[in-house]
């Protein structure tokens, strides 16, 4: 089914959207959660689309939140086996025009640049991380302060998501949500407006007016 969606700016999450890296993830909060006698499932439950802060501080609220965090993201900047490009991601970036789109995601600056740089994708003008926020996915502040920086109304953003909570944030703050189902199945992202195969069902065309009509192959 094609879906159309018109926007000022697209916002994309990075890991899973961008850049697959849902297995370095995952090993590194299995190796955490072993170290610090957490279930490791339970860890996976929550981890993905937040902040590892806040994720440690959920899950084991007596260790050094700050600490583990740098301890836990450095580890996955090094974990590189195979984190690779998303099909279709890198063409759609190069059909949106500069300043049109930003990446905002739940990793520290020194994590996003690392895969962005890994993956061969440019770094945008405008990244939002977890260094850049007071308050994590699910809250709307990542997203409000990446439309805020585009110069864009939060409500003209369209933002590209892979995890529950970025949708929560992303509608939260009045945009509309294309899901991709590489971190999560389809099932668990009906929240979100579309759900595409992949980011290659997701094409991008330019309005004379500077603004982008989205095309989607959506799945529901």
């Amino acid at each position: 089914m094609d879906l159309v969606f018109h926007c000022a700016a697209i916002l994309f999450d990075l890991d899973g959207v961008l850049v697959d890296s849902t297995h370095s993830v995952a090993r590194q909060w299995r190796i955490w959660a072993k170290e610090h006698n957490v279930d490791p499932d339970q860890v996976l439950q929550i981890a993905h689309g937040r902040r590892t802060q806040e994720v440690v501080q959920l899950l084991a609220p007596q260790l050094d939140a700050e600490a583990e965090t740098r301890k836990l993201e450095a580890r996955e900047a090094a974990d590189t086996a195979g984190v690779a490009l998303m099909r279709g991601a890198i063409d759609l970036v190069r059909s949106i025009p500069d300043g049109k789109w930003c990446v905002v995601t739940s990793g520290t600056r020194h994590l996003a640049t690392s895969r962005l740089r890994l993956a061969g994708i440019p770094i945008p003008r405008v990244l939002i991380t977890a260094d850049d926020v007071s308050h994590g996915k699910p809250h709307p502040e990542p997203y409000l302060k990446g439309a805020e920086l585009l110069g864009i109304d939060a409500r003209e953003g369209l933002v590209i998501e892979d995890a529950p909570a970025g949708i929560e944030a992303a509608h939260v703050a009045g945009m509309k949500v294309i899901a991709v189902p590489s971190t999560y199945p389809g099932a668990e992202l009906k929240q979100a407006d579309a759900v595409a195969e992949s980011v290659a069902g997701v094409r991008a065309e330019r309005y004379a007016d500077s603004r982008l009509v989205i095309h989607v192959d959506s799945l529901c």
